[in-house]
């Protein structure tokens, strides 16, 4: 009975990619007008082998005045999750709500310190409500098959 009792383990936590962009540099920091942000997230989920996912949370956070970048970050935080012997009708609530939320910390860690480390002051993304993100998305692919006629 052992055998079939729920698994969710975290077996590893990675940063996968980063990168950080100042295009206009110097000139750009002499500017004296306030840059525009523009922060954009992504969830993906992947399933690497029987029971093996890969969750990974994406930002991209850019950084213009007027139409020039002042800088640009790209970071992809993912994580490595075993989760076996859970009803089918849990494993996506659990794939896109509570892992993300386990991986989303250092993503917000990274992303601050890879601003910082390029003279900036560090980018402290917001908190993030998986549950309701999940939540829209499963509203929107509800919806989509009944516009399309």
């Amino acid at each position: 009975m052992a055998d079939q009792d729920p698994v969710f383990n975290i077996q590893r936590v990675y940063l996968k990619e980063a990168s950080l962009e100042q295009p206009n540099s110097p000139a750009i920091l002499l500017e004296q007008a306030q840059p525009a942000l523009e922060i954009n997230l992504g969830v993906n989920a992947e399933a690497v082998a029987e029971g093996i996912f890969e969750i990974a949370v994406t930002a991209t956070v850019q950084s213009k005045i007027a139409d020039k970048t002042v800088f640009l970050v790209e970071c992809k935080q993912a994580a490595i999750f075993e989760i076996r012997n859970v009803p089918e009708e849990q494993m996506a609530g659990i794939v896109g709500v509570a892992c993300p939320q386990i991986v989303y910390p250092y993503l917000r860690s990274n992303v601050a310190d890879l601003v910082q480390r390029a003279g900036f002051p560090p980018v402290h993304l917001a908190e993030i409500n998986f549950q309701a993100m999940y939540e829209q998305q499963q509203a929107a692919q509800v919806q989509a098959p009944a516009t399309t006629q």
